[in-house]
């Protein structure tokens, strides 16, 4: 008689045979369709890149030789000499990359129509000639040079772009032949499967679902049944074990201590299957419980004191946790640990929860220490595409910015109206663009410690003051009050004063922004111990509850609240700068009564020795 393990071979052996009739045809039809791919990319794709390059470089070195013209030589020289360079480098490619019939010929006459161009091209830079010259030897020698030498790329262009076109189609037609090969193999291999899976059903499934109502049967409670096997092959094997089981679980039923056992297995199981590092402490500050990783990685084994760990922070969380009744997260510097796992630089976020009884006394604490190495890791990732696109950018914003600058000065021709009307748009979209930019720039820079900042002690009312004077206008115009609530007695904060201006501002700005005709904008100051609060509030129509954990995040800006030059950036510069400063600012807000952002600053006669050196 068929045991199960020869069932299940004749069945999934059927099974396999199919699969590997199917993926034998499809590795052979991939393998043709991805010569056809390559040729396209192997051969034509340089080419075309490189005649891309050659005409933006082209292009770039004609507006070299205009800036020349216009006046401004040493900027156009060093636009032609850097265009020139890419220039030669893409023709280069283009020649060691000649695929194409007749486009060797193409490239020789490009090369020997850019030598003649750059012999012109010298002519017109010469400072020897007069600028009437050099305006003629331009547009009668240089600019049809211009043409012929785009003209010529743009015709090797689209001899490539022919041949890749030529070669995409030879790949169509291949995949069609070879989607059709695996329709037919797809539908006789479904036929011959759904008979392997009808005897696989017959053989196996059906015993298999007795033995599925017998478990339920167990699992309500029944102990008292008995499976009957009908064959001798494993599933009648496992039937006799359910017996065995059920006459196990009669016996563990009457013992509370097995009872017990089993919920301690059970627990300690469910601890090691948690992601993350877990333990229980007990009120002596000894380890009840713990995960396989709060074990391996912390030495959190059971009865193994808090005390007799090389983790001081623990003790701290779990002392913490025991005397305010509620969720430790220690000190900010502690929010997120960094330990070294075999070797690798790993970070954990602790936190201690207190475990209370029915009277909300404690009697005991949870410890859990979660893994965020990898949301650290993106997080850096992030930062650093930021920076790095933001850098990327300006470079070539500037070079807008001042295109049309000068277009707008007309020093290049006249304007119509229409003309300076699309321009002074253009200059406005990009002076946005670039204040993003420099926010972004900001941030990266703040957030990377690259920001020097020079610290003072400054008056809290000289900031205010100064932050205020240049709202005024705006909230008269828009009929809202400005109101300073401040003691005058309060102490000097540390702080750099271009930096935390720009706090004041923000904030101010956006309270004002945001509050309507007839309302109030409030700013409020107080000293503590070794912070000054202050507080910015407005009768606006304020946060709703759901976006406030978001409100300083980068590019987030409240729906329906956006306005039309806001990117998200302004409370994230706002939050890096106050961090920055060692304080912490945060917001509350109420829908149709207004929000209120807090911030905190260091007294500057707390500071010391070490910090005021900084």
């Amino acid at each position: 008689m068929l045991g199960l393990r020869q069932k299940l071979s004749l069945g999934f052996g059927g099974l396999l045979l199919i699969i590997l009739i199917i993926g034998v045809q499809s590795i052979s039809q991939l393998t043709g369709l991805g010569k056809s791919i390559d040729v396209i990319l192997r051969e034509n794709y340089r080419s075309v890149i490189a005649c891309q390059e050659m005409k933006e470089a082209l292009e770039r070195m004609d507006s070299g030789v205009l800036f020349t013209l216009l006046g401004y030589r040493e900027k156009g020289n060093e636009l032609i000499r850097k265009n020139e360079q890419a220039f030669e480098k893409a023709l280069q490619v283009e020649l060691n990359n000649v695929t194409v019939p007749g486009e060797g010929a193409k490239a020789a006459r490009l090369q020997e129509l850019f030598g003649r161009y750059k012999t012109t091209m010298k002519s017109v830079e010469g400072p020897g000639m007069s600028l009437a010259v050099r305006r003629t030897t331009y547009f009668n020698q240089l600019l049809p040079l211009f043409q012929e030498i785009k003209n010529t790329a743009d015709e090797i262009l689209q001899m490539n772009q022919h041949n890749m076109s030529d070669a995409n189609d030879r790949a169509r037609t291949t995949a069609a032949a070879a989607q059709k090969q695996m329709y037919i193999l797809l539908f006789v291999g479904t036929i011959v499967a759904m008979g392997f899976i009808s005897f696989t059903g017959r053989w196996i499934l059906r015993p298999l679902n007795r033995l599925i109502r017998y478990a339920e049967d167990i699992k309500q409670g029944n102990f008292e049944l008995f499976i009957q096997g009908n064959s001798q092959d494993e599933i009648g094997q496992l039937a006799n074990e359910f017996n065995e089981m059920a006459s196990a679980l009669r016996e563990s039923r009457r013992s509370d201590q097995t009872k017990l056992i089993r919920i301690q297995r059970a627990t300690q199981q469910a601890f090691d299957s948690l992601p993350d590092a877990v333990a229980v402490i007990d009120l002596g500050g000894k380890v009840e419980v713990a995960t396989e990783m709060a074990r391996n990685i912390f030495g959190l084994k059971p009865n193994t004191h808090m005390t007799d760990l090389s983790f001081p922070w623990m003790a701290d969380l779990y002392n913490e946790a025991l005397r305010d009744g509620c969720t430790a997260q220690g000190q900010s510097n502690q929010r997120v640990i960094q330990h070294f796992v075999r070797g690798e630089e790993r970070y954990f976020r602790p936190q201690a929860v207190p475990i209370l009884d029915n009277d909300r006394q404690p009697t005991g604490v949870i410890l859990t220490l979660e893994d965020v190495t990898q949301l650290r890791q993106q997080d850096e990732i992030k930062k650093g595409v930021i920076s790095t696109v933001s850098h990327q950018l300006k470079t070539p914003l500037t070079s807008i910015r001042m295109a049309i600058h000068l277009l707008l000065e007309e020093k290049v021709g006249s304007l119509t109206e229409k003309q300076v009307e699309l321009l002074l748009a253009a200059r406005e979209d990009s002076d946005r663009l670039h204040s993003i930019l420099s926010s972004l720039l900001d941030i990266s820079r703040i957030e990377s410690g690259r920001v020097q900042m020079e610290y003072r002690a400054v008056s809290p009312q000289s900031i205010v003051l100064e932050a205020l004077e240049s709202l005024r206008g705006a909230a008269q115009d828009q009929g809202v009050t400005l109101s300073v609530e401040m003691p005058g007695d309060l102490p000097d904060v540390w702080v750099d004063m271009t930096r935390i201006g720009h706090v004041f501002g923000n904030l101010l700005s956006n309270a004002l922004r945001y509050t309507p005709p007839g309302g109030k904008v409030t700013l409020s100051a107080k000293a503590e111990e070794k912070w000054v609060h202050f507080s910015v509030s407005d009768t606006g129509k304020g946060i709703p509850s759901k976006y406030l954990p978001r409100i300083f995040e980068q590019f987030f800006s409240v729906p329906d609240q956006r306005t039309e030059t806001g990117a998200g950036l302004g409370l994230a510069i706002v939050k890096e700068i106050v961090e920055a400063h060692g304080g912490t600012v945060s917001v509350d807000s109420q829908e149709g009564k207004g929000s209120t952002f807090t911030f905190t600053l260091k007294r500057a006669d707390q500071i010391s020795k070490e910090e005021s050196h900084l």
